[in-house]
């Protein structure tokens, strides 16, 4: 018996349960793609971070290297004197800037307990003696703001209880073997004990072991980084000239579109870490210096820290100019190093944004900076630690790429053929 062709509704529904089947199929797919990817990139960390890391570099250093070599230089020299300066002048900013930063990160440790001692004494201050203006605020709004006192009558002394009957003598032991004379409790007790005890050292013995593991690991890594530093910037020209041949794809309409993107996401990489790194970097040293002028303790050690968090459009800012504002607070407790320090912040901030970035970005298109926030974000927390955040910068452009070509593009051709 042939079954009646489904209602328009019944259609309706069939079409969106199938939708939805896919969708949750697709994301089901993309979630086990994400947790793959985080495995492999946990085991393969060790190989991949140095580089990672040496990737960075190059992007960074490959202009210094074309401009010595369009001064007839040979490239291979050219790279040699690029490492020589560089390691010139990473050794005089670590022999200067590293013994400052540690001397004042542990300062900063040692004066944490005092500093949330004195904010508390501040914010009680505050909250029992506010400023007329505000208490005059809050009374006229009906909001009460001191709290009423405690009412409650003190609790009646209890009587001490009666003193206990002294011990007897203890009764001796039976004559026998001193081993038959040993609590079997007591003898549990410290079986169990050395049990704990064994644990413990095997477990402390192994934590140091894998420590010295990592330990190695991040050594091996970072003496590989000059190596594969070396490498990408001496064969730039050949990885350039010759990098679409080692794709796995003939020649075709398919191979034209995987250049074309892989192209367009290095072009989004460049203006990335050419110029957002960069800026970040200039952005500490300002902050740094500026904070030092306001006479505002740890200056240094928060420009270090601005030159890391200033990666992140926005919110590196924000956490810089917040934790100098609570820096600020509780070191002088008035209101004109506070000013001081937003001062500095907004004068950075414009000379960011109108020296800086047209100067090292200038026209070229990177990533939006609400794209690196969520990709940075997620990335630290999907594939974990730096190398999550290093790699997730490649994937969002691989994805506004693909969308700017697929998705936004079709539907503004879409739209202009219906026009």
């Amino acid at each position: 018996m042939a079954l009646p062709p489904p209602t328009p509704l019944q259609s309706r529904l069939i079409w969106a349960a199938l939708s939805g089947l896919a969708l949750a199929t697709l994301v089901g797919l993309v979630a086990a793609l994400i947790w793959a990817l985080g495995r492999v990139l946990d085991v393969l960390s060790p190989v991949l971070w140095p580089l990672a890391v040496a990737g960075v570099l190059a992007y960074l250093l490959d202009p210094v290297v074309d401009w010595l070599e369009a001064r007839r230089i040979p490239r291979v020299r050219a790279v040699l004197l690029v490492f020589l300066l560089a390691v010139t002048l990473l050794g005089g900013v670590l022999g200067i800037a590293v013994p400052r930063l540690v001397v004042q990160t542990r300062q900063l440790i040692e004066n944490v307990p005092t500093f949330v001692a004195r904010l508390e004494a501040r914010l009680q201050h505050w909250a029992t003696h506010p400023p007329a203006v505000l208490e005059q605020t809050l009374r006229r709004a009906g909001l009460p703001w001191f709290r009423p006192p405690d009412t409650a009558e003190p609790a009646a002394p209890q009587s001490a209880p009666p003193p206990a009957p002294a011990p007897g003598p203890a009764p001796e032991p039976p004559p026998g073997r001193w081993w038959d004379q040993l609590d079997p409790s007591t003898v549990q007790r410290v079986a169990e004990w050395t049990g704990r005890a064994l644990r413990t050292l095997g477990n402390w013995l192994a934590d140091q072991l894998s420590r010295l593991t990592g330990l190695f690991g991040i050594v091996a890594g970072l003496a590989l980084i000059p190596i594969y530093l070396f490498y990408l910037l001496v064969e730039k020209r050949r990885i350039t000239d010759s990098w679409t041949r080692y794709l796995p794809l003939r020649d075709s309409r398919l191979k034209e579109e995987v250049v074309f993107i892989l192209r367009s996401v290095n072009e989004h990489l460049i203006a990335f870490f050419r110029g957002q790194v960069l800026v970040a970097m200039c952005d500490g040293v300002l902050y740094g210096i500026g904070f030092a002028l306001v006479g505002l303790p740890y200056a240094f050690l928060i420009g270090a820290l601005a030159m890391v968090l200033t990666i992140i459009p926005f919110l590196g800012a924000i956490v810089t100019c917040f934790t100098a504002l609570i820096i600020a607070l509780v070191s002088f407790g008035d209101w004109q190093h506070p000013l001081m320090v937003l001062l500095v912040f907004g004068i950075v901030q414009a000379i960011e944004g109108y020296v800086l970035q047209p100067r090292i970005l200038g026209s070229r298109v990177g990533l939006h900076p609400m794209v690196i926030i969520v990709a940075i974000m997620t990335g630290t927390t999907l594939l974990g630690g730096l190398l999550g955040a290093i790699l997730a910068i490649p994937l969002a452009a691989v994805l506004r790429v693909l969308l700017m070509r697929y998705i936004w593009a079709a539907r503004t051709g879409d739209s202009n053929r219906r026009a």
